[in-house]
């Protein structure tokens, strides 16, 4: 029996969920990268960039040749690319929202919002800030 069309992309997803492989796809948006070079631009031990490339490869999403001793990865199709841009897309309007919401939050100083307490601390003090 095959899994909801859900749970494949859930598993889709889940694969996509290290920041390293993100990098990775991102660096190969513009045409295929070296090995060599993907470490220049990661900051990573090699073994986990191999481990993590490996993932990427048997997903089907990248592809590796080889070039003599130069092993290059390039993504397998465009749809990643585009994937990344709506990711992009999306993210860039949530962190708007949030900080549009920020700066109406900052500028929402309410009336009494910040003013002390109109009470003592200490039972039989008057209060000190009381206003009349």
């Amino acid at each position: 029996m095959q899994a909801p069309l859900y749970q494949v992309k859930a598993e889709f997803f889940r694969m996509l969920g290290h920041p390293v492989r993100i990098r990775v796809l991102e660096l190969l948006q513009n045409g295929p990268v070296s090995v060599r070079d993907l470490l220049l631009d990661i900051d990573v031990e090699p073994s986990n960039l191999s481990q993590q490339l490996a993932v990427l490869r048997r997903s089907g999403i990248v592809v590796s040749t080889r070039e003599g001793a130069t092993v290059n990865y390039a993504l397998a199709g465009g749809d990643v690319a585009e994937l990344l841009r709506a990711a992009r897309r999306i993210l860039t309007e949530l962190l708007t929202g949030q900080s549009a919401l920020l700066a109406e939050l900052q500028d929402s100083d309410l009336p009494g919002e910040h003013e002390p307490p109109e009470h003592s601390d200490r039972p039989g003090e008057p209060a000190a800030h009381v206003r009349h």
